[in-house]
């Protein structure tokens, strides 16, 4: 059973490392001519602004080391007043230009979870309508596009999430989310690039899961009065096992950062810091084109490097945050809710006959 509890518990907060692969594994629409040529054409002209997002100009004095180091939370289990968790929310996180010279400018980092209420990615779909630009993640060839009501197509990881998505009762991302806007904007590495990266700093994905596995035995460690094991085995006997396990699960998310480092190591990874690299040079170019306010809509693990890469290269500040409900876990919802057990229907005794006189 402590070999469940820890496969069980990597695998979850994995799946909230490899953001790329819910995308990856549904895109199977190409970009078209003319989206392939004109990417083409511009190439010479953003070579020299390759760098732009290792360094865009900000003003000097920004970049605060003290707040760089501060990571915020991107993601939270919300308690009530015995303890029980009741919610598990993702943050809108907006940072904002303080100078007058790029007054206007706001960029928001909008966490995501790749499985949760459909409610929560109709919030998304109702928030992404307020930007000139809504940067997105996917692991796919420039141009390349997402299908409406994509299903996943086979891709192992993907399989996986949509296994995920079964046993807990919940909604997927790409069924959902409307990746044909036209403010959209495709900000992520292309499946040749990213293999090349991985292949250059000696990744695998097995070595990550190695990484994670260790991580996620040195959590449940922390708490020795704490027996997953029991837990799990009773969840899945529970009446009402998805919202069992969904609350055993999201207990997993709450050291996020401390499973990024996991994957990154010392000197960061492809799944985490060369993507996020990427992500920001395209938001460098849409600053350049005069685009004022832009989003980055990637998962959550992602966001604690992409908030040092804002404050620290960009120059931003960080100014609010909104939270968002991804999982129920109160029980409350019509998709989790536990059905009663079925009433066997009264036998009715046949009707009596009387004879006659």
């Amino acid at each position: 059973m402590a070999c469940v509890k820890h496969l069980v518990a990597s695998w979850l907060v994995a799946w909230v490392a490899l953001v790329a692969a819910p995308a990856a594994a549904a895109a199977d629409e190409r970009p078209s001519g003319d989206a392939a040529s004109a990417r083409q054409e511009q190439d010479g002209a953003d070579a020299g602004r390759a760098e732009a997002s290792e360094q865009p100009a900000a003003p000097a004095g920004q970049g605060d080391q003290d707040e760089a180091s501060a990571s915020s939370a991107f993601l939270r289990l919300v308690r009530n007043e015995e303890g029980k968790p009741t919610a598990m929310e993702t943050a809108i996180v907006r940072y904002v230009a303080p100078d007058a010279q790029r007054e206007g400018l706001c960029v928001d980092l909008i966490g995501v979870v790749h499985i949760g209420e459909a409610e929560y990615y109709q919030q998304l779909n109702r928030q992404f309508e307020q930007y000139d630009a809504l940067l997105y993640e996917l692991v796919a060839p420039e141009g390349t596009r997402v299908p409406k009501g994509a299903k996943n197509t086979g891709n192992p990881v993907g399989a996986l999430q949509t296994g995920m998505k079964n046993i807990l009762e919940l909604d997927y991302q790409l069924e959902f989310i409307d990746y044909h806007r036209d403010n959209f904007v495709h900000a992520d590495m292309s499946p040749d690039d990213f293999a090349r990266s991985m292949n250059e700093r000696g990744e695998s994905i097995w070595s990550m899961m190695f990484r994670m596995m260790g991580q996620s035995i040195a959590q449940q460690n922390k708490d020795p009065n704490r027996s997953v094991d029991a837990e799990l085995l009773l969840a899945l006997f529970d009446r009402n096992r998805a919202l069992a396990l969904k609350r055993i699960m999201a207990e997993q998310f709450q050291d996020l950062e401390g499973a990024m480092s996991a994957i990154n190591g010392p000197d960061g990874s492809t799944i985490i810091t060369e993507r996020n690299k990427k992500a920001l040079e395209v938001l460098a170019r849409q600053i350049e084109d005069g685009k004022k306010r832009l989003a980055i809509f990637y998962g959550a693990g992602h966001m604690p490097d992409m908030e040092k890469r804002l404050l620290t290269d960009f120059g931003l500040k960080r100014q609010d945050e909104q939270w968002l409900k991804a999982w129920d876990l109160t029980g409350k919802s019509k998709k989790n809710a536990a059905q009663p057990p079925r009433k066997k229907a009264a036998v009715k005794p046949p009707a009596r006959q009387e004879k006659a006189a």
